[in-house]
């Protein structure tokens, strides 16, 4: 079994990282016998924010989100940049777990590939 680990930087919006990573993301996900992780930190805690309004016609990251935790991808956002951003817990969208910077170190031993965006 294939285990990658995806960490974001960037805001959802602004430039196209947050949305490459997960598309690739989406793309793995699919696959059989492939785990992915995903770590939104920095800026990209703002990806997780619930109930983004883009847009007619504009990708949403929320959703995109979404879709890769339906194909089994777990999503931590790092807690200290939620603060930092007064993103509360309950704010999150599906599927998205408040987490820690021990987490990204056990998710980082635990994966065979370690992107960053």
């Amino acid at each position: 079994m294939a285990k990658t680990l995806l960490i974001l930087n960037d805001a959802p919006y602004g430039s196209e990282r947050s949305y490459n990573a997960l598309r690739l993301s989406g793309a793995l996900s699919k696959r059989d016998g492939e785990q992915v992780k995903l770590f939104l930190i920095g800026d990209a805690a703002s990806c997780a924010k619930a109930n983004q309004k883009v847009p007619q016609g504009f990708y949403s990251i929320e959703v995109m989100l979404k879709a890769s935790a339906r194909q089994g991808a777990e999503i931590g956002v790092c807690g200290t940049c939620m603060d930092a951003r007064g993103l509360a817990e309950g704010e999150l969208t599906e599927g998205a777990k408040r987490s820690t910077l021990e987490q990204l170190a056990d998710w980082t031993l635990w994966a065979d590939k370690t992107l960053v965006f």
